[in-house]
């Protein structure tokens, strides 16, 4: 759960009914009048040119400001990271790779078990193999140094923001920008700072990787008992000593959980990294290897980084877990554990002694043939190249371009084998009014709103929907699930997305998230309630979405560009991918939390499986399985700038646009739009839940 997910939701109390059905009748005339006039009056749909605020320009007018100030102390922090980065890396690759298998090896059994071990040399093994050891080595290094940096200071910004109040407001927003705003539009503030090369992308992935030890500081300080201070205070300990001998033992599960999450962040911003850091790592390999369309190494550059953050991954997560036993017994296992990490350490010293006996161990390296991968993958392409063209024009024509640019303009015989005639646009509008009306007069005069906003969007398309009809139409959702305080805060935003003259790439991101959303809602939502109905698929599935959420956001364009090459299908596939575990996990969780004996009253009143699932445990389930779809929108939401690499026009292409031209305005403005909507996003859901008597927190 991100620490969106955590953060209160102020709103007023709902507006009554009556006065609610008034307002939404006032926007459904509003909006049926903006719709009537986008002919008449083009500038409904485009925003002009001289009404765009000068966000941009202002936003670089402080960057030519400030960048020389800053310059100084900056070239000293890049000097001190630099050396410690090329110490570390030194260091990974002085031991021979046997020694360094062995070692995480050692770790893993002592972690977790001897199955944890097997898996870590299985899995470094395959480095080896794929010959990529020497470049997963310098990853390895700068995300070892970018933890402890990131580990400290988000584990200081906890623990001042947990004891004061005005530090605690100021960490919330930071946390909600630094966990919203695309990655790689902080990217262009730290290449004018430290340029071009990797102290650029390790302090990228520091900034990247705070947050989550943030949040679980925060999270684990707040849950300690206050009995046990009390009893600390009694005893006689000052605040200092409460603080590290009762607060942080109590904390420790939930700090360590802090520091997995964060190690997993910085694995999935090494490959943004590699943009700005021109660092010989997997990251650059996978970038490299995908400019040149290269499947073969970009596969297996790839699943270097899924390998090493899923060992990592496994690693922390067992010694997060708490320890039973005497202090006697934990240091006893301490000496023995550093005994046997001192074999691997020793043996690489020795392999040093004998270089030939390396050199033929070296052998090893680079067994799996890249070039019969990549020969392999291009095979299947084109033999599946009739049926994967058929698919990809039959999504585009039918599911992708209607919602882009309205059913009214996307229908034609040539795609749809007939025509949009103004006898289709008058019973299309029929249908909708009756469907409508029926809804209304059966009390549903919400669900009748909905159809018709809908049916207005699908009839014009997101890109043919004005903007103040659309400021309108979101005001009015906050409005009515948050009232005031959330309805003032969602319209200001929106209104600068639109006034920053960023409406059309809005509409672009809108479709494409919504598009990725419904398809992983209803894929996974599906896969979590089987999951939830048997504990073997469950098994079966739960490594799948491990793998899935420790793999960086940049490997999920390559299947993708493989089999449908550049374009907006290509990146709604990779987003849907990136999206689709938390509607997985979700929906297992929450179908699986419904209480037994509620289950076992429906089946015996003689409720059928489908009507249990219905009637009893999707309505119980609905806080996580909201929470699911907040959190669905969210990762595709930060998905966009990632997809924009292969060719979609969106907030994410202008976010790209500014990083490639060191443009800090654009990227910033089109990055801080990309926040502002998933913050709104996720404030109007949870406040919706919030009124239904329930919360996601």
């Amino acid at each position: 759960m991100s620490i969106l997910a955590a953060l209160p939701v102020r709103v007023d109390n709902p507006a009554p009914y009556f006065r609610r059905q008034t307002v939404w009748f006032g926007i459904l005339i509003f909006v049926s009048f903006c719709l009537a006039q986008r002919t008449a009056w083009p500038w409904l749909l485009t925003y002009p040119k001289a009404w765009i605020l000068p966000a941009a320009p202002a936003v670089n007018g402080i960057f030519d400001w400030l960048v020389p100030l800053l310059t100084p102390p900056c070239a000293v922090i890049s000097s001190m990271l630099g050396a410690a980065l090329d110490a570390c890396g030194f260091a990974l690759r002085w031991m021979p790779w046997p020694a360094t298998l062995a070692f995480f090896a050692v770790l893993g059994w002592r972690a977790q078990s001897w199955r944890l071990a097997l898996f870590t040399a299985v899995a470094l093994g395959y480095i080896v193999l794929a010959g990529y050891w020497q470049q997963g080595m310098n990853t390895l290094s700068m995300v070892t140094l970018a933890v402890p940096l990131a580990v400290t200071l988000g584990f200081l910004l906890g623990v001042g923001a947990h004891t004061s109040r005005h530090v605690r407001s100021v960490t919330l927003v930071a946390l909600d920008l630094l966990q919203t705003v695309p990655a790689f539009a902080f990217l262009i503030p730290l290449l004018l700072l430290f340029g071009f090369g990797p102290i650029a992308g390790l302090v990228a992935c520091v900034a990247y990787a705070i947050p989550p030890m943030v949040h679980c500081t925060m999270l684990g300080l707040a849950r300690v008992p206050v009995s046990l201070l009390e009893v600390g205070g009694m005893a006689g300990c000052t605040r200092w000593q409460r603080f590290w001998h009762v607060v942080l033992p109590t904390a420790r599960q939930q700090i360590l959980t802090g520091v997995n999450q964060t190690t997993m962040a910085s694995f999935s911003m090494v490959i943004m990294a590699a943009i700005i850091g021109g660092f010989n790592d997997v990251g650059w390999e996978v970038l490299d290897a995908m400019r040149k369309a290269d499947f073969g190494h970009s596969l297996l550059s790839g699943l270097v980084i899924a390998v090493l953050a899923m060992v990592v991954d496994r690693i922390t997560r067992g010694f997060a877990q708490p320890r039973h036993g005497s202090a006697r017994q934990t240091r006893h296992d301490a000496v023995r554990v550093a005994a046997f990490l001192a074999v691997p350490v020793v043996g690489g010293a020795l392999l040093h002694v004998a270089p030939a006996s390396m050199a033929r161990i070296d052998t090893l390296q680079g067994v799996v043939d890249p070039n019969a991968l990549n020969t392999f993958v291009l095979d299947l392409v084109r033999a599946f190249s009739a049926p994967l063209d058929s698919l990809k024009v039959f999504v585009l024509y039918h599911f992708m371009l209607p919602l882009r640019i309205g059913l009214a303009a996307a229908v034609t015989p040539f795609t749809w084998g007939f025509a949009w005639t103004p006898q289709v646009s008058a019973f299309y509008a029929a249908t909708t009014l009756v469907l409508a009306a029926w809804l209304t007069v059966n009390g549903r005069w919400g669900a009748g709103i909905v159809v018709l906003l809908g049916a207005a969007l699908l009839l014009f398309g997101f890109n043919g929907f004005p903007w103040p009809a659309f400021i309108a139409v979101t005001a009015g959702l906050a409005w009515s699930v948050g009232g005031g305080r959330l309805a003032v805060p969602v319209t200001i935003g929106t209104s600068f997305v639109v006034t920053a003259g960023l409406y059309e790439p809005l509409g672009q991101s809108l479709y494409l998230c919504v598009l990725a959303v419904l398809i992983c809602t209803f894929s996974g939502g599906l896969i979590g309630i089987a999951a939830a109905k048997s504990d073997r698929f469950s098994a079966l599935l739960r490594p799948c979405c491990d793998t899935l959420q420790t793999m960086p956001q940049f490997i999920f364009l390559i299947p993708a560009l493989m089999f449908f090459q550049v374009g907006e299908l290509t990146g709604l596939i990779a987003i849907a991918l990136y999206a689709i575990v938390p509607p997985i996990r979700y929906v297992e969780y929450g179908i699986k939390s419904v209480p037994a004996d509620l289950v076992e009253t429906s089946r015996q009143i003689g409720c059928t499986a489908w009507q249990r699932l219905i009637h009893v445990e999707f309505p119980v389930a609905k806080p996580e399985i909201v929470l699911g779809v907040n959190q669905t929108i969210m990762a595709a939401l930060s998905m966009l700038p990632v997809a924009a690499l292969v060719g979609t026009k969106d907030l994410g292409q202008q976010v790209y646009i500014g990083l490639s031209k060191a443009d800090a305005g654009l990227g910033l403005v089109a990055g801080l739009s990309i926040a502002i909507v998933a913050m709104i996003s996720d404030r109007i859901m949870r406040a919706t839940v919030s009124r239904a008597g329930n919360s996601l927190d």
